[in-house]
């Protein structure tokens, strides 16, 4: 009878681990926000009347952007009609081309915001159509994450291109079908590798879905980022188990040990790559903050969601490593691998300055790191575009 009775209760654990609902998924808008993919136009003026006023610190991360190889005006695009990304980018068969003209059509775009110098729109529509002419599919085996990468980049330019830029932009119709073609049956359908993939493609995802108007793939995408994201940052309502992504079949807590990288101890804030190292998880930090901030802008705000509360954890519980406190026994062993990167400009403006959250650690490390550069990945300048930022 007890043993019944054990199995019984065993068997209740893990189906709550697999069956917790989230809050309500959040629904595409009626009608989209352009510009609206990470950045609003209301953010956008707001950087721009700082730039103009010479104000810090947004002078200061315009000066470093324009400064960078990213914005040079003689950048010439390398288009491949097919990617092939290894892990860790191995091999690198126009992987590192792609994402950078991504991001340099993104720099170019904002430049040509900020400073109203046509040149910079010619050169982001140049390298969008470059690409746009080309790509025809991403292989090996980072194609979903290479695919999310520069799939979170692109609509992020052509948002500001298309809704700003008062020039022509005949071939945006091409540049649409590839992000519809190319990108987009890439990553929608999501990963079960390491959490930080899934989110960077849900980010891609969802910034695709608003430049393309694609209600069903937003709604898509937004529903399996509310559950990778529950699955990715610990809280400890959670219970004794982190909450798991139910296709991925971690039934077991030794299963879900396992992914966590050996971590057997959960705490606020933890996240599934924390004792992997914090590079890959300020990754995945970057993109839950990003989609936060799209949907924010589309009229849904999920700050005030789980997804908030997660995001608000996560950065202050990795900032407080970040900046020197040691590791205890019972995290990672008591060894970790720093290198969290530029990722907290977004969430903390979000969290602390505009809603008011106490995040001391996260506000030291943010101010510490100004100005925000790029990691070369899919984060680039966002002390320009969300240091202090009200809008």
């Amino acid at each position: 009878m007890r043993r019944t009775a054990l199995l019984a209760a065993s068997a209740a654990l893990v189906a709550g681990i697999l069956a917790r609902p989230a809050d309500a998924v959040p629904s595409a808008p009626a009608a989209f926000v352009h510009p609206g993919v990470t950045v609003s136009k209301g953010q956008l003026d707001f950087t721009r009347s700082k730039v103009d006023a010479g104000a810090q610190p947004w002078k200061g991360a315009f000066d470093q952007m324009m400064a960078s190889r990213y914005a040079d005006l003689n950048r010439t695009p390398e288009p491949r009609a097919v990617v092939e990304c290894g892990s860790y980018s191995n091999p690198d068969l126009g992987c590192t081309d792609e994402r950078e003209d991504a991001i340099a059509a993104y720099t170019h775009a904002l430049a040509w915001y900020l400073t109203r110098d046509e040149r910079h729109a010619r050169k982001a529509i140049e390298l969008m159509d470059a690409w746009s002419a080309v790509i025809r599919d991403h292989t090996n085996s980072n194609a979903p994450l290479q695919s999310g990468w520069a799939g979170s980049s692109w609509p992020k330019a052509a948002e500001i291109i298309k809704y700003t830029y008062t020039g022509t932009w005949s071939h945006s119709g091409r540049f649409a079908t590839m992000l519809r073609t190319v990108y987009l049956p890439e990553i929608i359908n999501g990963s079960h590798s390491n959490g930080n993939w899934e989110l960077s493609m849900m980010e891609a995802a969802v910034g695709i879905s608003v430049f393309l108007e694609d209600k069903a793939s937003y709604d898509k995408a937004m529903a399996r980022f509310r559950t990778r994201t529950a699955a990715y940052v610990y809280l400890e309502s959670d219970g004794a188990l982190p909450k798991t992504v139910p296709s991925q079949n971690l039934n077991t807590r030794e299963k879900i040990v396992k992914y966590w990288h050996g971590q057997s101890t959960f705490v606020n804030g933890l996240s599934q790559e924390t004792c992997r190292d914090f590079t890959h998880t300020g990754y995945g930090l970057s993109a839950i903050s990003h989609v936060a901030e799209t949907s924010r802008i589309q009229g849904q705000d999920l700050y005030g969601t789980d997804v908030g509360e997660r995001l608000r954890h996560g950065l202050g519980f990795h900032a407080r490593y970040q900046l020197g406190a040691g590791a205890e026994d019972r995290l990672c062993g008591g060894s970790l691998e720093l290198g969290l990167g530029p990722v907290t400009e977004v969430g903390h403006n979000a969290l602390a300055h505009r809603l008011g959250h106490a995040m001391t650690n996260t506000a030291t490390l943010t101010r510490r790191g100004r100005p925000a550069g790029s990691n070369n990945l899919f984060v680039a300048w966002e002390t320009l575009t969300h240091g202090d930022n009200p809008a």
